[in-house]
């Protein structure tokens, strides 16, 4: 079977084709065969001035043919495709997303923080981890940070905030935010165990990458310090000659890495996991739950 998400985020939008085979014994097994990325910075225009631009929305309508493209050149039997914190806040969201089902025949559904922040605790990592700790979830995208906290098996709490690495660059997060942030942190992320962080998010992993951490290892809140500190010393010209960064990468950089150590921090939190997980696999999870749950009640 094969099954597509598509994630329409403030900095990017990703194309992810994976396809699911079902052993007789054992889980269900999710094989990658295409992540496309591509960066509209959506954000860019709706967070400065309410809606998305003429290019950028023809960006849009551009990139949803190539995927609805990509979809069929894959035999994709299965897709959803969900737009986030930018489309969310945008006036002329609606308008672009009529044109994109005229041009692509993609329906783009507009999701709430609390269903963005649903769809990464899709991927269920931390019910494979110690039973001894709580865990945070931390995803910090170009709009907004969805924070869910788990322990015990459940999940305890989960809030959107507008708080995000593009909301940044453009100056639009202030003391206020960041005060409802923390006294929010301060109050719900509470419990009997010690709490460990997961991180997802491009940036995260990019900082993962560099950091040469093996796989299933976490950073330290003080490694994400000290890159954040590197980082905010050199200009986006020099962190892209000096770490090989697309643009798009080494201007968001520093802001995820304020929200990341800021949250930690608050939270009293010394370390984070980083498992490779998205909103996008999030979504492929819940597509095949779904299907799973309708043949068990034909």
């Amino acid at each position: 079977m094969k099954i597509a998400a598509i994630d329409i985020g403030s900095n990017a939008a990703r194309l992810l084709i994976n396809e699911v085979t079902e052993p007789k014994k054992g889980q269900p097994e999710f094989v990658k065969l295409n992540l496309l990325r591509i960066p509209l910075r959506l954000g860019m225009d709706v967070f400065s001035n309410g809606e998305i631009g003429e290019e950028r929305e023809k960006m849009v309508i551009d990139s949803m043919k190539i995927f609805a493209d990509l979809m069929k050149i894959y035999n994709v039997e299965h897709y959803r495709a969900c737009a986030t914190s930018a489309m969310r806040d945008a006036k002329n969201g609606d308008h672009i997303r009529e044109r994109v089902k005229k041009t692509s025949g993609i329906n783009i559904e507009i999701i709430s923080g609390d269903e963005e922040a649903s769809l990464i605790y899709e991927n269920h990592v931390a019910e494979t981890l110690d039973k001894n700790y709580g865990y945070l979830y931390i995803d910090v995208g170009g709009g907004s940070t969805e924070m869910m906290y788990f322990e015990n098996g459940k999940m305890k709490y989960k809030r959107s905030f507008n708080i995000g690495t593009i909301r940044l660059l453009n100056g639009l997060v202030n003391e206020t935010h960041w005060k409802e942030m923390k006294d929010e942190i301060k109050t719900k992320i509470v419990g009997k165990k010690p709490v460990t962080a997961i991180g997802s998010g491009g940036n995260i992993n990019k900082i993962f990458s560099l950091s040469k951490t093996k796989d299933g290892k976490p950073l330290s809140l003080n490694m994400l310090k000290n890159y954040y500190k590197e980082f905010s010393a050199l200009s986006i010209e020099q962190r892209m000659h000096k770490y090989s960064l697309r643009e798009d990468r080494a201007d968001v950089l520093v802001p995820a890495l304020e929200i990341y150590t800021k949250v930690m921090q608050w939270a009293d939190i010394s370390r984070i996991f980083v498992p490779k997980i998205s909103v996008a696999d999030g979504l492929v999870h819940s597509i095949y739950d779904n299907l799973q749950k309708k043949r068990t009640t034909i």
